[in-house]
Order: C-alpha cells, then sequence, then structure tokens
C-alpha cells in the first residue's frame, strides 16, 4: 500500500480555495499513485474555531464531490478536514472518501482544553481497513496525546497511526518524540501531516513526518515548503514531492 501525507500552507475560512488547492496538490501526488492521502487537521478551513460555526458543513456536502469523484476515478481513499455540525452541536472532522463507497466522517474524540468551548468531542472511533496487512488508525492533532485513543488502535491490530495535526513551532518537536515513540512501543508505522504558514493565530511548524514500526524517522519535509511525502509499506520505499502546481 502507498501511504501519503500532505503538507500545505491554509487560506483562512476560504473552503472553495482550499478544495483548488487540495485538487492540485492530489494532481501532483497521482503520479506515484498513491492509495491513501491524508491532509492536516481542518485542511479545508484551516484551523480557525472562531470562524467554525459558519463554516460548518456535512460530509454530504455537494462542494466536496469533486474529492469524491477523484477517489472513486483514481481508487484512493481521500483524508480532508472540515468542521461539521449535527443540530447545535460542532465538530473537528475528518471527511474520509473511498472509492464508490459513502464518504465517513470521523469526529476528534479527544480535544485540546481550549477547544472545549466550541466544539464537541465525536463518540465513534474509526479504522481505515485497507485490507489484511494495512489497518490504519486516524488521529486528529491532540489525539495523539491520550493514551486512549492509541491503544484502542493498537486493540485493533492497526499497522499504521497516522496524525492530521496544527503543531506550531513551539509544540512540533514534543509531538515528534510522541509519534516516535507511538511508533516504536506498537509497532505501527506513524505519519504526521501539518501545516505551514500561519493558521489560528499560530506560526505552524511544517516537519510532516514519517517513521517506521522501530520509530526510527524515514523522512521529513522542511518547515516552509507545501509538499507530499509518499511511502510504500511493502518495498519501504519513499517519493518525495516538492515541485508543486501554482
Amino acid at each position: 500500500m502507498k501511504i501519503g501525507i500532505v503538507q500545505l500552507k491554509p487560506l483562512k475560512g476560504d473552503i472553495e480555495g482550499n478544495l483548488n488547492k487540495h485538487l492540485k496538490l492530489i494532481g501532483a501526488a497521482l503520479e506515484k499513485q498513491p492509495d491513501l492521502l491524508m491532509f492536516p487537521e481542518l485542511s479545508l478551513t484551516g484551523y480557525e474555531p472562531e470562524l467554525a460555526k459558519e463554516l460548518a458543513t456535512n460530509s454530504d456536502d455537494s462542494r466536496l464531490t469533486p474529492l469524491q469523484e477523484v477517489s472513486d476515478k483514481y481508487h484512493i481513499i481521500l483524508c480532508v478536514g472540515i468542521p461539521t455540525k449535527k443540530d447545535n452541536e460542532l465538530f473537528i472532522s475528518m471527511i474520509i472518501f473511498r472509492p464508490n463507497k459513502e464518504r465517513v466522517a470521523y469526529s476528534k474524540q479527544y480535544l485540546y482544553p481550549t477547544e472545549k468551548g466550541i466544539f464537541t468531542a465525536g463518540h465513534t472511533p474509526y479504522i481505515i481497513s485497507y485490507d489484511e496487512a494495512n489497518r490504519i488508525a486516524p488521529a486528529i492533532c491532540y489525539e495523539l496525546s491520550n493514551n486512549e485513543h492509541i491503544d484502542y488502535a493498537r486493540k485493533m491490530n492497526a499497522t499504521v497511526y497516522m496524525a492530521s495535526v496544527l503543531n506550531s513551532v513551539n509544540g512540533v518537536d514534543g509531538d515528534i518524540e510522541k509519534l516516535s515513540k507511538i511508533a516504536s512501543t506498537n509497532q505501527m508505522t506513524t505519519f504526521m501531516s501539518n501545516y505551514i504558514g500561519e493558521s489560528g493565530g499560530y506560526e505552524c511548524a511544517g516537519k510532516s513526518s514519517i517513521w517506521n514500526s522501530k520509530g526510527e524517522l524515514l523522512a521529513q519535509l522542511d518547515d516552509k515548503t507545501e509538499g507530499i511525502l509518499i511511502y510504500d509499506t511493502q518495498t519501504e520505499a519513499i517519493d518525495s514531492i516538492t515541485k508543486l502546481p501554482v
């Protein structure tokens, strides 16, 4: 299985603009034939909690149809972030597009303290079952710091742990250490997809990374460049794409 992570600079609160950016980045990755691509936390809006109420939508939003069409045409799983709503509750969600299947909305179960006054915690864990050898546990940012989330991934026999994050320059090194430990302790290949630029008042750190199941760093993007890393779980080959369409 070829698994990819995307590092991007978000456009504040601009779903259409970010969607176009997503499609261009996916297009750049397709020549490497990835089976799955994951984007950072709330990638379609940027991490903007104060705008979440007006931006929140649902997984069946027709604006997201181009992502489903790409998933269907190229047989690729796409994991993108957007705030969702149900009744009067807001969620930090990852919409998972699977080829010719219904979209899944996985909502962040473990909220960062500053998020609790705005968002509601999700209550439904999720594993992406690609095949018998590749079971992916998605994590949204602060979840990687929660032992219960990691324990669930292990109990469900996840082989891959994928963290979709906003990580600031002040917090990234700590999370890099945590993710390396998650990989080695649980024998899971581990990924982190992060932003560059600014979002939610944070200076984002980039350094999107891949670790093997021993916790060894295999690849890492820089702190200033949009890009894509793709890892082949069978051959252990890595492709890095940093020359992207404008």
